[in-house]
């Protein structure tokens, strides 16, 4: 069950994780030589567990190992579960099969991972009919933040239950894990299409629509109007354009400013209103600014597209920051974090 890195409360096991996965299978496999089979399992539990491991993860990782960041600030995206097979084969070779089967089994089969991708009250909805002990055996391998969720969703009268049967948990016969493994299994091939995680929706649609040109944007948001005024006005609140970044706290342009680069950032300024140039000016040193603004009146034609793109790219620095928690973007009259 993939976990959710908060950069700020990293345990041992879990920067352990984090730093051999920066430092790659050759290294990882040469330190496991020098551990213990049962300090292995712990660090393997944590890396098969990693999803997705955020940049200020890798570098507080690496600071705290008195380590050069320099290009691993980079999120992590390998596939932790193949990294660690793979290490663990080149360690000990068939004897390192046999410890990334054990760490599997301690994490159990993979249907719970598909479990965990989808949305909480589907999955309650699913469980709802299911013994107590049964729902208390899947939750408990669920991440603890989705299982929270998914017992808020379940009937009043069963959550309890589930509860106290979870207290009570102690060991439980793999046989037993298999056997409702295989059922949540052929239950999720039975309800196909309808039992799926969340695809789509206002947030997604406006999405995928700040990624298309501006005039495509507008072209395409008109016709859905004409079909759907309501949903229109629904999918314009998500969208978040360039000019949308006046609406920002200054804390948060200076984090942007210090996540982009000084090309896009002249590009995207071509054809921005003076009051969002002024705000990007303010938030930099004198020189700086001073630097950037003759850069701007210098510089020539560009193409549109060219703009657009560094535009774009800054939004996505800018929402990256925001799923990361370090910032708050504006739309409208809401606040999203």
């Amino acid at each position: 069950m993939p976990t959710k890195i908060d950069p700020d409360n990293l345990t041992g096991p879990q920067k352990a994780a984090i730093f051999l996965l920066t430092m790659g299978e050759e290294f990882t496999a040469e330190v496991y030589k020098y551990l213990s089979e049962e300090e292995i399992k712990r660090i393997g539990i944590e890396m098969a567990r990693l999803d997705y491991i955020p940049s200020e993860a890798v570098k507080r990782v690496l600071d705290e190992a008195n380590m050069e960041s320099r290009e691993l600030l980079a999120d992590l995206t390998v596939s932790p579960d193949e990294f660690l097979q793979q290490s663990l084969v080149k360690a000990y070779g068939e004897k390192g099969k046999e410890i990334y089967e054990e760490i599997r089994q301690e994490l159990g089969p993979k249907v719970f991972e598909k479990l965990r991708r989808l949305d909480p009250r589907t999955i309650a909805n699913f469980l709802r009919n299911e013994h107590p002990q049964t729902i208390a055996i899947i939750l408990v391998h669920l991440d603890a933040d989705l299982a929270g969720q998914v017992l808020a969703y379940l009937p009043e009268k069963l959550r309890s239950e589930v509860v106290f049967r979870i207290a009570e948990l102690d060991k439980v016969d793999p046989e037993i894990i298999q056997e409702i493994s295989t059922a949540l299994e052929e239950e999720l091939e039975a309800v196909g299409g309808t039992f799926s995680k969340k695809l789509g929706g206002v947030e997604r649609a406006a999405e995928i629509l700040s990624h298309v040109s501006r005039d495509l944007e507008e072209e395409i948001l008109s016709e859905v109007e004409e079909e759907n005024p309501n949903l229109a006005e629904e999918v314009r609140k998500y969208l978040f354009t360039f000019e949308d970044l006046l609406k920002v706290d200054d804390t948060a342009i200076q984090a942007i400013l210090k996540e982009i680069s000084t090309e896009d950032l002249k590009l995207a300024l071509k054809t921005a209103s003076e009051e969002l140039r002024e705000k990007f000016f303010s938030n930099m040193s004198a020189r700086a600014a001073q630097l950037l603004k003759e850069d701007l009146e210098i510089m020539g034609p560009v193409r549109v597209a060219d703009v657009e793109a560094a535009q774009q790219n800054i939004i996505k620095v800018a929402k990256r920051l925001e799923q990361e928690g370090k910032i708050v973007l504006a739309v409208g009259e809401d606040e999203f974090v």
